[in-house]
């Protein structure tokens, strides 16, 4: 009995780890070009490309979602009409999409955020490995997709700049308050505040919208006004904008 059960036991041990290796070395063949979309009020259309890096044909659905990644294809997912909204990518080739403003009224005096959402779907097995165990993965990317009105102030680089960083006590805790007074989205990737052994990281992947304030825990050494508040932010072409900014004192 207990050589039935270490090897019923080695077995699943054994299946566990086929599985965990098959998980490490799938990957996406599907590659979009760029991190995120802007949509100029402007224009009728811009275009996305994505490109199937892979050795097999992939199968892509698309659509956009107003930021609930829950929602399916099929349920309402923003003011954007993506054609084509399923297509197949051969091997080594690439397929462009097409994506137009549907009309719905938005704010004009400030960006507004969606997302983009790419599923790629495997293709099924040939007939002659029908009947052989195997793991099939879908991957889904999702990139942000804004709609930038006409002439609003200022230029979208300059936006990290013009962020105002505080320090706030609430309930005895130090909490950084960050406020975006520009019409335009800011998205920080890291935030640093002091250095070397005093340096504390706050929340990475930052995305701050226009007018928003945010308050965040500060964990660590307790700030001071002389420090600053060292960020990198991620600007239309998925590079990084680096500066710096003075730290402001608060009132409780």
């Amino acid at each position: 009995m207990k050589a039935n059960y270490a090897t019923t036991t080695l077995a699943r041990m054994a299946a566990f780890a086929a599985i965990v290796l098959a998980m490490g070395h799938a990957q996406a063949s599907i590659v979009i070009a760029g991190t995120r979309v802007v949509y100029p009020a402007n224009e009728s259309e811009v275009t996305l490309k994505l490109s199937n890096e892979g050795q097999n044909p992939a199968l892509v659905q698309v659509w956009t979602d107003k930021g609930d990644p829950s929602l399916t294809p099929s349920e309402e997912g923003g003011p954007f009409l993506v054609t084509p909204p399923i297509a197949r990518v051969d091997p080594q080739k690439s397929q462009t999409l097409r994506i137009a403003y549907t009309g719905m009224p938005l704010p004009q005096d400030r960006e507004s955020v969606f997302w983009l959402n790419v599923l790629e779907i495997p293709p099924k097995p040939d007939a002659d490995a029908a009947d052989v165990n195997a793991l099939q993965f879908a991957f889904r990317s999702r990139i942000k997709l804004f709609f930038r009105p006409a002439k609003l102030p200022g230029q979208p680089g300059e936006a990290p700049a013009q962020v105002a960083w505080r320090v706030v006590v609430k309930a005895g805790t130090q909490h950084l308050e960050v406020r975006n007074p520009s019409a335009y989205h800011v998205s920080f990737s890291t935030i640093d505040i002091g250095s070397g052994n005093a340096r504390t990281s706050i929340d990475a992947g930052l995305m701050l919208a226009p007018g928003e304030t945010r308050l965040l825990p500060m964990k660590g050494k307790a700030a001071s006004s002389t420090e600053k508040v060292r960020y990198e932010a991620v600007n239309d072409y998925g590079g990084v904008i680096s500066g710096e900014a003075t730290l402001q004192q608060g009132e409780s």
